[in-house]
């Protein structure tokens, strides 16, 4: 159910995907209601929470729109039932756990009015302590940035242009730059576009949908761009340590998101050999977590759960996500995608 559309179109629709974070996802929607001064129809799509999230968004902010989708539908189909319910002629998506700078919406939104060209938009994100969290924003995957993480120079040489290329080196996201991934986690894009491009790819179910949109959104003209004045700060997956997600888990959910844009995006005997690749990577690191005697090992698990997630979605969405725990997994995703992390 969801509540009443607004009584005039506003500028913007924002659309947050939120599971089990009621807490967050209100401070979220003030700080973002708060520190904006152009009109926003705010879409709060909830995936089945069990804790007090609807009530608490609905006795907190009357004003906004909350749809029961009733069940986990996964990130990029809750994304999608957002827009769909969305009035204005630009939607932004946002992390539920985020909060919101002064300024950050209206200068975004400034940024894409004065430079209409780009039609793909991202902002800067920071971590809770001030420092850059470069999440907003990753290089594509390429034969080379894949060998240097199956090699383990992304680990080595971390944050390096040559050997982490994915990372896009040590660019704090300060500057006005054309990026090639526009992570979900502020995300701005008009209507019309993102109708064109047919939204995101449901077969994605948690990690990796972003870079897949934005490949089609490259491919059709667009050129995603980081606007450094629009300001969040993210706190990184609320939700995730809500339900004690491993990481050995949340990081095979990872690998399967980057199994999946590949199958998606390049020729077919180009995409086997990246996922021998990302399979490659997850060995090195494993082998290293046991010469060190690492427990439980984050990487071990990555390896022991390959079949699991080498093939990409949807069928990692089974072995993933069991029925059971469909209706009960994180939709407040980090933005791990592009991070090759030790």
């Amino acid at each position: 159910m969801s509540e009443a559309r607004p009584a005039t179109r506003p500028d913007l629709s924002v659309v947050i995907v939120n599971y089990n974070t009621a807490e967050e996802t209100t401070e979220c929607v003030t700080t973002l209601l708060a520190t904006t001064a152009a009109a926003l129809d705010v879409v709060v799509v909830d995936n089945g929470s069990r804790d007090d999230s609807v009530g608490m968004l609905r006795r907190t902010h009357p004003g906004i729109r909350v749809i029961e989708a009733g069940e986990n539908l996964g990130f990029a189909a809750g994304v999608n039932v957002g827009v769909e319910a969305s009035v204005a002629p630009r939607v932004l998506l946002l992390n539920p756990d985020t909060v919101i700078l002064d300024g950050a919406i209206d200068a975004l939104l400034a940024f894409a009015r004065a430079h209409p060209e780009h039609r793909l938009y991202g902002g800067r994100t920071l971590r809770p302590d001030g420092s850059t969290d470069p999440s907003s924003c990753w290089g594509e995957m390429t034969l080379w940035s894949l060998t240097s993480f199956a090699l383990g120079l992304t680990t080595a040489f971390k944050r390096s242009r040559v050997f982490d290329p994915e990372s896009l080196g040590r660019w704090e996201r300060d500057s006005v730059r054309e990026v090639p991934i526009i992570t979900g986690c502020l995300l701005l894009v008009s209507r019309a576009d993102w109708d064109a491009l047919g939204g995101m790819d449901e077969r994605f179910f948690l990690y990796g949908e972003d870079a897949e949109f934005s490949a089609r959104a490259r491919a059709a003209g667009l050129r995603p761009v980081i606007v450094p004045d629009a300001v969040i700060v993210h706190a990184v997956g609320g939700s995730t340590a809500a339900e004690g997600t491993s990481n050995g888990r949340k990081m095979s959910m990872v690998m399967a998101g980057k199994a999946t844009v590949l199958r998606t995006t390049w020729p077919p005997a180009r995409a086997r050999a990246g996922v021998f690749l990302l399979e490659a990577g997850a060995y090195t690191r494993a082998l290293l977590e046991t010469v060190r005697g690492r427990r439980p090992g984050t990487w071990r698990v990555v390896w022991s759960r390959r079949r699991e997630w080498r093939d990409g979605y949807p069928s990692a969405k089974a072995a993933l996500f069991p029925a059971s725990e469909r209706s009960a997994s994180t939709l407040a995703k980090t933005e791990d995608f592009g991070k090759n992390p030790h």
